[in-house]
């Protein structure tokens, strides 16, 4: 198999495991929100292969990364994770199957459909500006990082988490969910504990990070924080 392919079958069968879970957990078939959601998805895992497919160092750490990943960030990633797979059965429980009330309008499931458009592409443009956008917290001696001043990353120092944090909230009501949101609001927290922890592994152990902090002073949010 091609290393382009190789690449590109994990993020594939992810897809494919979330498109049946949605449906398996909704009961039908005709979930137009399972639909939208996972179209979208899928949509973003292939644009992020294109754009991407020329970085292949870049693709190999997103997908198996280096060593040393830290241990809090092994933590926030079994939190993260388990929180997520609520979110989404929580939304789709809701939805698809049981239709809890209050329910969601659809335009207000469409206008979250953008929003986490809007989410999803800020994380791609986060990863085409920065050649050392991990899926993991580490210091990428091996790849001789360097700090990223590219694309929002003049705006605020984390705006794959901006993005991530965005398109999360909006994933409830995309999947016509008002409950899907309380955990969707509970994984803000540890994603906001991360991002504290990271700027500070950078601050402390990559070169030039320092500077960078000074000349961007938000971490997440513009003007805010």
């Amino acid at each position: 198999m091609a290393l382009n392919e190789n690449l590109a079958v994990k993020p594939a069968l992810l897809s494919a495991v979330f498109v049946v879970l949605t449906f398996v957990i909704a009961g039908r078939w005709d979930y137009w929100q399972g639909w939208v959601y996972n179209g979208l998805n899928i949509g973003f895992m292939a644009a992020s292969y294109v754009v991407l497919r020329d970085r292949k160092d870049l693709m190999r750490e997103r997908q198996k990364p280096g060593a040393g990943m830290k241990d809090w960030d092994r933590a926030y990633y079994a939190v993260s994770s388990l929180m997520f797979f609520v979110m989404f059965a929580i939304s789709v429980l809701d939805a698809g199957r049981f239709l809890w009330l209050p329910r969601v309008p659809s335009v207000v499931a469409v206008t979250a459909g953008v929003i986490y458009a809007a989410g999803q592409l800020l994380v791609l443009w986060a990863k085409t500006s920065n050649r050392f956008f991990s899926s993991v917290v580490r210091i990428q001696a091996d790849r001789n990082q360097t700090v990223c001043r590219k694309g929002p990353y003049r705006l605020v120092r984390h705006p794959g988490y901006l993005g991530g944090s965005i398109a999360n909230v909006a994933a409830p009501l995309l999947l016509g969910s008002y409950w899907g949101l309380i955990p969707a609001a509970l994984l803000l927290a540890p994603m906001i504990l991360r991002t504290y922890l990271e700027d500070k592994t950078l601050h402390e152990e990559l070169a030039g990070y320092r500077d960078y902090a000074l000349e961007v002073p938000f971490r997440l949010v513009p003007h805010v924080w």
